[in-house]
């Protein structure tokens, strides 16, 4: 059983950084591809950004330019740097792990950004 805790979310002001963490029990993020969503507060479910074990980057059009999702193999852990915040990031991010039969997921981090 694979845990992931997310941190690093918070309330900041239009135009501020965050930078979000999800650590995971295990050496999982060095075999599969780890993935960040956002559920919005109408419960819209938003694909961020991911990264492939090689390292391969991909992210929405909504934050193309202002996110960077890394990885740091040494310490289970990948990051979600997140500037340029907009009202329109506001929502609980949360960090997933594809996997068969069940995705491993976090338990979430909230970020609010105010206008």
């Amino acid at each position: 059983q694979v845990q992931l805790v997310e941190s690093g979310g918070g309330l900041v002001q239009a135009g501020g950084s965050l930078k979000l963490s999800c650590t995971a029990s295990t050496a999982i993020f060095s075999i599969n591809p780890m993935v960040w969503y956002r559920l919005t507060p109408g419960k819209q479910r938003d694909l961020v950004a991911s990264i492939t074990p090689s390292g391969s980057t991909n992210y929405a059009d909504s934050v193309k330019g202002r996110f960077t999702v890394s990885r740091d193999n040494a310490k289970n852990t990948v990051y979600l740097q997140m500037n340029s915040l907009k009202p329109a990031d506001t929502g609980d991010y949360y960090c997933v792990v594809p996997s068969d039969p069940e995705d491993y997921w976090g338990q979430g981090t909230q970020v609010t950004v105010s206008s």
